[in-house]
């Protein structure tokens, strides 16, 4: 059964606001589709490692999140979604005024769905490439939380 993308938009933003890493890494929801999800982080020293970047850890955390979340932007509403597995390129040091990720789905099966998400350094207007993360994601059901 297929959602609108009001109740898409509402069900992410739902779940994102949940979550306490992407609060504590100051994350930020962008837009939202079906298939699709943005966030976003502002570099700050809380999350940076030793040379000033942002933190691979941050970067992939955020990676991660919104391939999971254009992936769960797809399944039915009584299923939730889990990262089975992930590999992400770092490209370039995560440095710029924001850090982006874009999660697209690649294929969504019934019960595994195959996601990748670009992230990017944006400053001065312009955006740079600084990571590609491929993620397996799995359909769950049946479990606490998940329609929540």
């Amino acid at each position: 059964m297929s959602h609108g993308i009001a109740e898409i938009d509402q069900r992410i933003r739902t779940s994102f606001s949940k979550q306490g890493l992407m609060q504590t890494l100051g994350a930020t929801l962008g837009e939202v589709l079906p298939g699709q999800v943005e966030i976003a982080l502002t570099p700050m020293p809380e999350i940076s490692q030793q040379h000033g970047f942002v933190h691979a850890g941050a970067v992939s955390s955020i990676a991660d999140s919104a391939a999971g979340y254009a992936a769960l932007s797809m399944m039915p509403m009584d299923r939730g979604v889990l990262t089975t597995e992930f590999k992400i390129n770092l490209l370039a040091p995560a440095a710029g005024k924001r850090i982006i990720a874009r999660g697209r789905v690649v294929k969504a099966g019934r019960t595994l769905t195959l996601a990748q998400t670009e992230v990017f350094a944006e400053s001065d207007g312009k955006e740079r490439l600084i990571a590609l993360l491929t993620a397996t994601l799995m359909a769950i059901e049946g479990r606490d939380g998940i329609a929540d």
